[in-house]
């Protein structure tokens, strides 16, 4: 069920509260989802209209000569969550990162500046700060740890995309993601949206759950199933304070290498290696299929970062076994922290 977007948050709300009086059933049978025969349910102690004014639309502008310009452009666009009375602002960091502009529109249609607070490699999560007089309500962390698979949530997304949509959890599982990152557990929802990143997953009580990072080929483990991956919040809360005082995590820079993987068979072929990065500056190449870690075999993309990352914090030599052709090479990285090579500032 899709609420069609509107500028008019009143609308949205009464709709969004339509959504949440009723309960969707999504049956899978036979390898696929259907929407069931709704039926009423206990009113949710909801206020939509303050959920649907804490979502807001971000617009960011990315320097071309940045590091992620080459992969995510230059103009961006998602979607955000207020979190505070003082306008903090929680994303998903890859639309605002590098940025030297930001800018986020209210439900009432209003665009204000905003800065960016933080951005957290491990979680993805991204935080700004609205500026200019920015006032907005705002929504409580859920415990997302609590959230089961078969659950029913609303995800919202701002901006010129400002709808609601309710979504089933159809999957709560590790994701590893070919860019050098792991989630020990991400959200995953069913039907798709398409307004994905930085949208809101709502519980019933109106508490953020999570905040949308990709669209996905396999939202149910083992099928053809297109959905959402969500990272929830329960990433946020052991590093928020860090991430408000200093911008960053206070502990240890995990090893960054600087590769796009694949992975095939239990190998990992490089499919990308970044300019200026630990890889290319040690020589490693599109085309090479990394076989080993410090003399370990590993079972997966999972398992080959959490081999890399237990070798030691970023400055590590990481000691790669890398066939190409018929030849198995050796080839030591030396690793660096990843967000050293972000500008996270470009102003400076």
């Amino acid at each position: 069920m899709r609420v069609v977007s509107t500028p008019v948050a009143p609308r949205l709300a009464a709709a969004i509260l339509i959504l949440v009086g009723v309960t969707i059933g999504l049956g899978i049978t036979g390898g696929a989802v259907g929407v069931g025969t709704a039926r009423a349910a206990e009113p949710a102690p909801l206020d939509a209209e303050r959920v649907v004014r804490s979502v807001v639309g971000i617009s960011a502008v990315v320097p071309p000569d940045s590091q992620s310009s080459r992969t995510l452009g230059t103009d961006r666009e998602g979607s955000g969550v207020v979190i505070d009375g003082s306008g903090l602002i929680l994303t998903i960091g890859y639309t605002v990162m590098e940025a030297s502009q930001i800018q986020v529109t209210a439900a009432d249609g209003r665009s204000y500046p905003a800065n960016l607070v933080a951005y957290d490699p491990v979680s993805g999560f991204g935080l700004l700060r609205a500026e200019m007089g920015f006032t907005a309500p705002w929504l409580r962390l859920a415990n997302s740890d609590a959230v089961k698979e078969g659950d029913t949530l609303l995800a919202l997304s701002g901006g010129d995309n400002r709808g609601a949509t309710a979504v089933k959890v159809v999957g709560k599982r590790e994701f590893a993601g070919y860019w050098e990152y792991l989630l020990d557990e991400a959200l995953f929802t069913f039907p798709p949206i398409r307004a994905f990143n930085g949208a809101a997953l709502v519980n019933r009580e109106g508490r953020l759950v999570g905040i949308g990072s990709l669209l996905v080929a396999e939202a149910m483990e083992g099928r053809p199933l297109p959905g959402n991956m969500f990272v929830p919040v329960s990433a946020l809360e052991p590093v928020l304070a860090d991430l408000l005082a200093y911008g960053r995590r206070q502990e240890p820079a995990r090893p960054w290498l600087g590769v796009t993987l694949r992975e095939e068979m239990g190998r990992l072929l490089v499919d990308k290696v970044s300019p200026r990065s630990p890889a290319e500056s040690a020589g490693l190449r599109p085309g090479d299929w990394i076989v080993g870690i410090g003399g370990q075999r590993f079972s997966g993309l999972a398992d080959f970062y959490r081999k890399l990352w237990g070798l030691g914090p970023a400055g590590t030599i990481v000691p790669l076994e890398v066939m190409r052709g018929a030849t198995l090479t050796p080839v030591p990285v030396t690793s660096a922290d990843r967000v050293r090579f972000l500008r996270l500032n470009p102003t400076l």
